[in-house]
């Protein structure tokens, strides 16, 4: 199955990588419009900014921000999901049109969240996370990064399931760059198909994140999709249900170029691609 491809929309003044691009709705509408003609299979739109250090914004702020682009988006036939981890905005972009909400805690920001997917079945991703922003580095503590994931991981999909969320609705990420350390995010990457192999499906979230800028050389965000697409390819070998992108158009072109080498692949043996996913490596 090719993998997906979520386009990203922030309406933030204060995103690490596009922040204040698109914090107008009509610069906001005009380039999520442009991620869908590029390929996005849906737009994710988020009001609040969790780069690393980043306060919350109050609930009225993030409303305002969001629900104009999502309503718009939706009414030109968009497929749109809501990143929030407030249940009220999350219930107010799904009543605007969204089909998607992205919790970038896992249900654990809002006790409400999970109830609120339940009750709208929709499909909801799970994010691994250990705290807010403003303190996250503080919790980049693991023996085995990817085993303590995965096992978290599943732990939110025991408490959305207990909450009523049936199991074909989650999507799990496992949180690239937050509450991790570049070499942490590192052993993820080549470990994606640990959690590939929960039978959940798994989103990658690496576009311009600072492990593939401290790996390239690359201080500015923007200059970083050379890395990223590098991501993209090993997360695509291995089998995840999408990615999470910046520059729609290039990730679109990677996975159908992985897709051609692994259907080839497929035809000569039936290991397929997973001979070509990395092994971690020590650090």
């Amino acid at each position: 199955m090719t993998t997906r491809v979520m386009g990203i929309l922030n309406v933030t003044p204060d995103s690490f990588s596009d922040g204040g691009r698109h914090d107008t709705v009509a610069a906001a509408v005009a380039h999520g419009t442009a991620l869908a003609a590029a390929g996005a299979d849906i737009v994710d739109v988020g009001g609040e900014s969790t780069r690393p250090g980043a306060r919350r914004v109050p609930v009225d702020e993030e409303l305002r921000r969001v629900l104009p682009v999502v309503r718009a988006l939706a009414g030109r036939g968009i497929a749109v999901g809501i990143d929030t981890m407030r249940a009220s905005v999350a219930e107010a972009a799904l009543a605007a049109g969204a089909v998607l909400v992205n919790d970038v805690s896992g249900g654990l920001a809002d006790p409400g969240m999970l109830g609120l997917v339940a009750a709208a079945d929709v499909r909801c991703v799970l994010m691994h996370w250990r705290g807010h922003s403003a303190t996250m580095d503080d919790r980049a503590v693991y023996d085995d990064v990817v085993g303590e994931v995965r096992a978290e991981l599943l732990a939110r999909v025991d408490a959305a399931v207990a909450a009523g969320v049936r199991p074909e609705r989650i999507v799990l990420d496992p949180g690239f760059g937050f509450a991790k350390r570049p070499q942490q995010d590192v052993a993820l990457l080549a470990g994606l198909h640990a959690l590939v192999d929960t039978g959940f499906p798994v989103l990658a979230g690496t576009s311009r994140k600072r492990f593939v800028g401290g790996l390239t050389g690359r201080a500015a965000a923007v200059d970083r999709d050379a890395g990223t697409l590098a991501t993209v390819v090993l997360a695509a070998q291995q089998g995840v249900w999408g990615v999470r992108v910046h520059a729609v158009g290039p990730a679109r072109d990677a996975i159908r170029v992985v897709d051609a080498a692994c259907t080839r692949a497929q035809d000569a043996a039936a290991d397929g691609c997973a001979r070509w996913v990395p092994k971690v490596r020590a650090w």
